[in-house]
């Protein structure tokens, strides 16, 4: 048996010595921590008949010796330490290794499944091309991942690309939820929320105007219960003004109450609520404001189409106890992908209402259409890159943890 010692710094330096020095069959029989690291005492062609000669027991690492002494007669064996005082520092000793060796075997199992993932795709591209092809465009156009799969496997059965591609598109426009016809054309009570910047006193305007422009001013009216921001009132006032509707300022609950039996006689009331993170602990006493005025009141969420995913997710969840009836999408000029939006709504079942696509009130206001939106999406993603193998490889290999257990 070729027994080494080695030190190092920490564990995984240490055992990638051994490794080097003694190949991959060497056997760790000991470490324990000294001044400047780790020292490990490794062997070759073990033997575990030889233990207690060449190195402390796992059992009793560090009486070995004094019982070797003991048994040729020597003062050793007076001076040996009782075997269970020293159980305790012997399974400290071994942790260390027993964490660094861990530590390889997730870093093997890691490695083993890249390695599987990137087979498992090469070999869909070779025997399923039209699939790894619609899933390279679908993952392109950032939707959620468990949608692309659901979105490929219902295309499957398609021979050519293009046939493919059009089936995941018009699955995904038959997915998306969007309400039926205009919610706001029966008019009501409408409170637009969400997040701060996300656009909701012009899209209440345009939502004002384009009532206007269909049945008159005198059945529109304006609230703001923003009493956040300064000045926060002053850009719907000029848009009221512009419409020639009246436009009133609520501060709290019992105020809100009383403006919204005054306006009665309104065929539609659109409230602008005050934008807060979906974080600020004052939008719950917000949501419950609208919840106690008295009379019903219906929830338009505002989303913008530039918000990344985790945002949406978090918005939708902190509004849903408004029970929205739809969301509007703002900002649809300004963003580069619409799949996340797309993905959240399908996930969270958010029924689309309208979009808005730029500043001009009420003309860049429109009822949201599941195909439409698909086909923006699409185009969008047009310009993106191609995914590269690694990144299809990593997210669809179809490699699962469970083919390891």
């Amino acid at each position: 048996m070729n027994v080494s010692r080695f030190c190092a710094p920490d564990m995984r330096q240490a055992i990638r010595l051994v490794r080097e020095s003694l190949g991959p069959d060497a056997v760790i029989i000991s470490n324990r921590k000294i001044d400047n690291g780790i020292e490990i005492i490794a062997a070759v062609d073990y033997d575990e008949s030889l233990l207690p000669v060449f190195a402390p027991s796992r059992d009793n690492p560090s009486n070995s010796a004094a019982q070797a002494a003991e048994g040729a007669g020597t003062p050793a064996a007076a001076e040996a330490q009782p075997p269970q005082q020293n159980s305790a520092p012997a399974a400290e000793a071994d942790k260390p290794a027993f964490d660094a060796m861990q530590e390889e075997i997730h870093a093997l199992r890691g490695l083993l499944e890249n390695q599987l993932a990137h087979l498992a795709w090469k070999d869909l591209k070779q025997r399923a091309p039209v699939r790894a092809g619609l899933l390279g465009r679908l993952e392109r156009m950032h939707l959620d991942r468990d949608l692309i799969r659901r979105l490929a496997d219902g295309a499957a059965q398609e021979r050519t690309d293009e046939q493919a591609w059009q089936s995941a598109m018009n699955e995904l426009a038959a997915r998306l939820p969007v309400a039926e016809g205009d919610l706001v054309e029966a008019g009501g009570i409408f409170a637009l929320v969400g997040s701060t910047g996300v656009g909701k006193t012009t899209t209440a305007a345009k939502l004002a105007a384009r009532y206007v422009l269909r049945y008159g001013a005198r059945h529109v009216a304006l609230v703001t219960t923003d009493s956040y921001r300064i000045g926060a009132h002053d850009q719907l006032i000029s848009y009221g003004r512009i419409l020639g509707i009246p436009v009133q300022v609520a501060g709290d609950t019992e105020e809100l109450r009383s403006i919204l039996m005054s306006l009665s006689d309104k065929r539609l009331v659109l409230i602008d609520t005050a934008g807060m993170s979906q974080r600020d602990r004052r939008l719950h006493r917000q949501l419950i404001a609208l919840t106690d005025a008295g009379v019903p009141i219906r929830t338009l969420l505002v989303l913008s189409a530039t918000a990344q995913r985790p945002i949406l997710d978090e918005a939708v969840d902190a509004f849903r106890t408004a029970a929205p009836a739809g969301a509007i999408i703002t900002k649809l000029d300004e963003t580069a992908s619409l799949g996340e939006l797309l993905s959240v709504s399908v996930k969270k079942h958010v029924p689309l209402t309208f979009v808005a696509d730029g500043q001009r009130v009420p003309e860049d206001l429109h009822l949201a259409r599941a195909a439409d939106m698909v086909r923006r999406a699409a185009d969008l993603s047009s310009a993106d890159a191609f995914p590269e193998d690694s990144a299809m490889a990593e997210q669809y290999g179809e490699v699962r943890a469970d083919a390891f257990n």
